[in-house]
């Protein structure tokens, strides 16, 4: 075959054939494909992904792939005809669909979305690289999650009071303590701060999140919802060991999360004191569909705790 242009066929599972002149090569071709235009079905191998996908959707825009299937670049072939395209095939279904509609729904996390990013720059589709661009814009707006850090009483009351969403506040305050620490108090310090941060990125939109760093104990969380105050928990207690006082700090995870979900409660319009059935009632008729599925989330969260903590005990409950 040396010397000699063969002519390669490939045979999709539906539609016409479509042709492409290739020299060989022992395990993969250089072909260049002829400027046929129409619904002819094009085996595509991105990245060890199969996709088939029409010659009309491939060249419908000034794209790269326009380059590859227009005759202007060669592609490669292997023996049983499918095109190689050497680039993750991860999103590649997401690149044939706005190629088709001009729309897609993109990633939902930050990461995906910086994926394709990166394939759309590649593939040189424009209207695609400024619709991801857009959404990362979007979503660095929207991730901004500002904590107030508690100087005064004053200051304290004033956000509280002024606050229409449940408040969850951590006092974190190492110089209260007068002793020194049992041997897991930092570590437990450590995640008692990292939850506080885990919940205030999560749940920013719906909970006001402060910090106090001038107040009496050394860790303890506090809930309000409405402006008054639901529950408190303390983190810290003094115990003897060999005659001497020290300082034990605690991680009470599922406690946490509990009373973060009842402040959940409070999250809608003033109801009645006392009134906590009524607060769940109408919560459960206003809330969207996206904030249920993150309470159900929280919900399932603090159940997790439970099982895991008391499955060994007989007379714990299982859960909630």
């Amino acid at each position: 075959m040396s010397g000699e242009s063969c002519l390669h066929q490939l045979q999709p599972q539906t539609g016409p054939i479509v042709s492409v002149s290739s020299v060989a090569c022992p395990k993969t071709n250089t072909c260049t494909y002829r400027g046929v235009t129409g619904n002819k079905y094009v085996q595509l191998n991105v990245g060890g992904n199969l996709y088939y996908s029409t010659l009309q959707v491939l060249t419908r825009q000034d794209t790269l792939l326009r380059s590859m299937f227009s005759g202007k670049m060669e592609v490669l072939t292997d023996k049983e005809g499918w095109i190689l395209i050497d680039r993750c095939g991860k999103h590649f279904s997401l690149i044939l669909s706005y190629l088709r509609d001009e729309f897609v729904t993109l990633p939902k996390s930050r990461q995906g979305i910086m994926e394709l990013l990166a394939e759309a720059k590649y593939y040189q589709i424009q209207g695609l690289i400024d619709l991801c661009q857009r959404a990362l814009q979007d979503n660095e707006e929207k991730a901004l999650c500002v904590i107030p850090v508690i100087t005064s009483p004053k200051e304290e009351e004033r956000l509280i009071q002024g606050c229409v969403r449940p408040v969850v506040k951590l006092l974190y305050n190492r110089g209260n303590n007068k002793y020194s620490y049992t041997s897991n108090s930092d570590d437990n310090l450590l995640k008692n701060i990292e939850l506080f941060e885990k919940l205030s990125l999560s749940y920013s939109s719906r909970v006001l999140f402060i910090k106090d760093v001038i107040g009496d104990e050394i860790c303890c969380w506090s809930f309000y919802g409405q402006s008054r105050k639901l529950a408190e928990v303390c983190c810290t207690s003094i115990v003897y060991a060999t005659e001497k006082k020290q300082t034990k700090v605690e991680f009470p995870e599922a406690r946490i999360y509990e009373e973060t979900l009842n402040a959940l409660l409070y999250e809608t319009l003033p109801v009645p004191d006392n009134s906590l059935l009524e607060a769940t009632r109408r919560r459960n008729n206003c809330c969207s569909h996206s904030e249920e599925e993150e309470t159900v989330e929280l919900r399932e969260r603090v159940r997790r705790i439970h099982v895991k903590r008391y499955s060994t005990y007989d007379d714990r409950p299982l859960g909630h």
